[in-house]
């Protein structure tokens, strides 16, 4: 069975997969430092807040809840 994505651990992965800091992450989305840092313990996050990490990282992690959904109905 494939487990649940983690939202926060995708994007903290593909921030680091890029090269970019949580300084830059957290300046785009006018967030401190320490807030930015929280997103990344986050199992789930408003869709709003997750579209623009999908804008500013030019990733779709909303793909990673399809096909998990995709792969669950198959099972």
């Amino acid at each position: 069975m494939h487990e649940e994505p983690h939202i926060g651990n995708l994007i903290k992965e593909e921030l680091s997969r890029q090269g970019r800091t949580i300084t830059w992450l957290a300046r785009q989305l006018g967030f401190s430092r320490q807030n930015a840092y929280k997103i990344f313990n986050r199992r789930w996050i408003y869709t709003d807040l997750l579209l623009k990490i999908c804008d500013l990282l030019d990733y779709d992690f909303f793909k990673c809840y399809s096909d998990y959904r995709n792969n669950r109905k198959k099972e």
